[in-house]
């Protein structure tokens, strides 16, 4: 009851924090997508097909959230984990993929967890999604933080990605393990944007997290949450101007078909948090612990070298729709977010310093 006390207060305190910084006018949550934390029809049909499971080898259905299309890879990947805990316990584990948002946004998911509502038991969201629950969380996602897919993987399994976790157990979320989005990159309707200066007064689609929408007022764009299951219709009405997302979500999402340009700004890594209930997981016996454990270490593992091939592929995937390409000089770019590091200096405290001690010894 403690923990869901804190979490229904953390979430409040979202509210009236969104609120007066003049939010999309959608109830705020934890960060994430976006959306209120009620549970939407599909949601609570879905919570209701639960059948219990305890470690005396009674079976259980877990259900996973997402967010994205069934042709993102961590859906793909989803269903391989889905299948192979199915196959290892014999049917006494099995797995349902809900993507498109069916069980809710981000927000919604990562609320869904904390609140231990029954209504998902796994949910992959971007790591720095958590950082209303746990601040630190928002470290892997600080603005140019990584030279490229290697350098980001090593640190989302480093011990410093480790720390910030562990203060999700206590809110009901365990992560297993590290899927992969990629580098976000800036697509719009307006033109190409060579320079920060091409962002000045741009409405622009973020995830409700504070790092990205920080990053994004640093550039001089106006960042305006919303789920991420609106964001197609939105652009296509044209309530908004532009949008930022890995190339890999632009391209699986169809987002080609309502933005013109995109912008290779690369500004932030989106490392993706495979993660639990809590709650589940200590209803699993020792054995499934570890077959569910090491059925999402593979799995992450072939979706992070799916969305590397996609990055390289889809951009002429991207050309062919129609899509103007640029890739503008970054330098400025990072000048112009430099803010956001010394901004989350206290919030990141120690953690910080290990993570420029590590990069430095890259």
């Amino acid at each position: 009851m403690k923990k869901k006390l804190a979490a229904l207060i953390i979430g409040s305190l979202a509210v009236l924090t969104l609120a007066g910084c003049g939010g999309s006018g959608q109830a705020a949550v934890p960060a994430g997508d976006s959306g209120a934390a009620t549970e939407s029809a599909p949601a609570a049909e879905a919570a209701s097909e639960t059948t219990e499971a305890s470690s005396d080898g009674a079976s259980l259905e877990l259900k996973i959230g997402v967010s994205t299309a069934e042709t993102d890879p961590r859906n793909i990947a989803a269903e391989q984990f889905a299948a192979e805990i199915e196959e290892k316990t014999g049917g006494a584990l099995t797995a349902k993929v809900y993507p498109s948002g069916q069980l809710g946004a981000d927000a919604d998911l990562i609320n869904s967890l904390a609140l231990d509502s029954g209504t998902v038991d796994i949910i992959i969201t971007d790591a720095s999604n958590f950082a209303t629950y746990e601040p630190l969380m928002g470290i892997s996602a600080l603005p140019f933080n990584f030279a490229d897919f290697d350098q980001a993987w090593a640190f989302m399994d480093s011990d410093i990605e480790a720390e910030a976790e562990a203060g999700l157990i206590e809110q009901n979320m365990r992560v297993l393990a590290h899927y992969d989005n990629g580098f976000r990159c800036v697509t719009n309707s307006r033109g190409p944007v060579e320079s920060p200066d091409d962002m000045k007064g741009m409405l622009i689609r973020t995830p409700e997290n504070p790092v990205i929408m920080a990053t994004m007022t640093a550039l001089g764009a106006n960042p305006q949450p919303l789920a991420f299951s609106e964001l197609y219709q939105a652009l296509q009405q044209g309530t908004y101007d532009a949008q930022e997302n890995p190339i890999p979500v632009i391209y699986n999402n169809k987002l080609y078909e309502v933005q013109d340009y995109l912008s290779v700004t690369n500004h932030i890594y989106s490392g993706m948090c495979f993660t639990i209930a809590e709650s589940v997981w200590q209803k699993l016996s020792a054995e499934q612990q570890e077959i569910v454990q090491a059925a999402a270490t593979a799995s992450a593992d072939a979706d992070r070298q799916s969305n590397r091939q996609q990055t390289d592929d889809l951009v002429s995937n991207l050309e062919a729709e129609g899509m103007k390409i640029n890739y503008p000089d970054l330098a400025p770019f990072q000048e112009a977010t430099a803010s956001v590091l010394t901004d989350n200096a206290s919030t990141h405290g120690e953690l910080l310093d290990k993570l420029n001690e590590w990069k430095a010894a890259q």
